[in-house]
């Protein structure tokens, strides 16, 4: 990745604005499936799963929301080349971050994936704390306004 100064961008600033902004907007994708998850979905669950997702209190699919769609702002704001895009990324981190830790207090995931269940949880933070550092990065070389 070759790197800049001032307001020009190079060309892996672009392939990782749209890559947030892509993987953000998977996240919406999951977020929409798991809020309006059907009886007969629900009922092909393995126990375990079916457990959490019942177990699962309305306020972490709300944070859940808040993770997704401020990523999707954060993407969308790299692909604009606007500063607010580091805000909507930490916003996005912050929720990320509370909807795991809340996940694992309020439901039985821990019961139902153990320590394995928190490989995806740590793919999900990096990805995030990467997405976050860029823009903060990209701000501090004036790429955003």
């Amino acid at each position: 990745m070759t790197t800049t100064t001032g307001t020009k961008r190079s060309m892996g600033y672009w392939i990782v604005a749209v890559f947030a902004l892509v993987w953000n907007l998977i996240g919406v994708a999951m977020w929409y499936l798991q809020v309006n998850m059907t009886a007969e979905q629900l009922a092909m669950l393995p126990e375990a799963q079916r457990q959490v997702y019942e177990g699962t209190p309305g306020w972490i699919n709300i944070v859940f929301a808040v993770a997704v769609f401020a990523g999707v702002l954060g993407g969308l704001g790299l692909l604009l080349k606007k500063r607010w895009a580091s805000t909507m990324l930490l916003a996005s981190l912050a929720a990320l971050l509370i909807q795991i830790i809340g996940t694992f207090a309020a439901t039985p995931a821990w019961v139902a994936y153990g320590p394995t269940g928190l490989v995806m949880p740590a793919v999900l933070v990096a990805i995030a704390l990467f997405l976050l550092w860029y823009a903060n990065k990209a701000k501090a070389r004036s790429w955003l306004s």
